[in-house]
């Protein structure tokens, strides 16, 4: 593959800070209340009480591992997940890579890892790994390793690219199902980012991820059954809407994220899909909103909603660093 650009770095940075800011005035409202009052454009004050623009912890985390994706090195060999430990730690506490120096919306289990690393434990351990471990707190985060060398690599080695994602995925989420959505998130960001369209790199990962689950005996083999149903057998894009959840578990994430960008074919109708989906609006609007980035390019966000994105300069900055580690 082609070096990552500053253009690809930036349209999923700004891409999925967008669709979160988008949707956090309106989190764990019900997909009811979004049809009688559809969100249609950037919003301010509602659920977290924040000036319009204003991102979350999505956004936040994300940026966290970007930072340590673009230190030298970072994107080249093993992440510095003691690096990224280090800032995860300061934005829950310092409110570090805040839209507007306030921590607000921690998950559970990322807060709960995040107080694990605080005392010392090994980050690929303090992710929490139970059944009921699996939110979407690493997906929500994961996209910035589209640009690290083992996914942008020529020739995809899998098992490496699966490594690398669960060692990643597992400072805040520990449970193979968990690292399994990163993964596929992640392979069709890859398609993406070498020009496929929405529906060519959602077919991709099906060829790559389908035959490697089959064969394979890493410990995801036992959960893709979770994602057998639509994502990995190519049917979401047929369910109507009320087939999609919309919840914070990350099987429900990945697959609503999915269903919004095969059904439209801009970035703004994706992401207003995502954030009228209702419930775990920002982080559907997010992970959505960072594939649909990739898909149309910054251009294609309406300049309206860059224009009141909180640190929008920041982010730039760190996209072109990301791009340039």
């Amino acid at each position: 593959m082609q070096p990552a650009t500053n253009t690809q770095a930036r349209a999923a940075l700004l891409g999925l800070a967008v669709g979160d800011a988008l949707g956090v005035p309106v989190e764990f409202e019900p997909r009811a209340a979004r049809r009688q009052d559809p969100v249609t454009g950037m919003r301010a004050y509602g659920t977290h009480r924040q000036p319009a623009g204003t991102w979350s912890d999505d956004s936040s985390l994300t940026f966290c591992l970007a930072e340590t994706l673009a230190r030298p090195g970072g994107r080249s060999g093993a992440p510095d997940l003691a690096d990224f430990a280090r800032r995860s730690i300061n934005w829950l506490y310092q409110s570090y890579w805040t839209a507007t120096g306030e921590t607000f919306d921690v998950g559970i289990a990322t807060r709960t890892a995040i107080d694990r690393l605080q005392r010392g434990i090994a980050p690929t351990a303090a992710g929490p790994n139970g059944e009921y471990d699996n939110g979407n707190g690493a997906l929500m985060r994961i996209l910035p390793l589209a640009f690290h060398d083992v996914w942008r690599a020529e020739k995809l080695d899998l098992d490496a690219a699966w490594t690398l994602t669960e060692n990643v995925a597992s400072v805040t989420h520990g449970h193979p199902r968990s690292t399994l959505g990163c993964f596929l998130y992640l392979l069709v960001a890859r398609g993406l980012l070498v020009g496929l369209s929405a529906a060519e790199a959602c077919a991709r990962m099906r060829e790559q991820a389908n035959p490697w689950l089959e064969n394979g005996s890493i410990p995801a083999v036992v959960e893709d059954k979770h994602y057998r149903r639509w994502v990995l057998s190519g049917e979401i894009v047929n369910e109507p809407e009320t087939a999609i959840s919309s919840s914070g578990y990350v099987v429900h994430t990945l697959e609503a994220a999915l269903w919004c960008l095969l059904r439209h074919d801009t970035y703004a109708a994706t992401v207003l899909a995502a954030v009228n989906l209702g419930d775990d609006t920002d982080t559907t609007g997010a992970v959505a909103g960072g594939l649909a980035g990739l898909a149309y390019g910054e251009g294609g966000i309406p300049a309206e909603w860059l224009a009141v994105l909180a640190r929008r300069a920041d982010i730039e900055d760190l996209a072109g660093r990301l791009a340039g580690a």
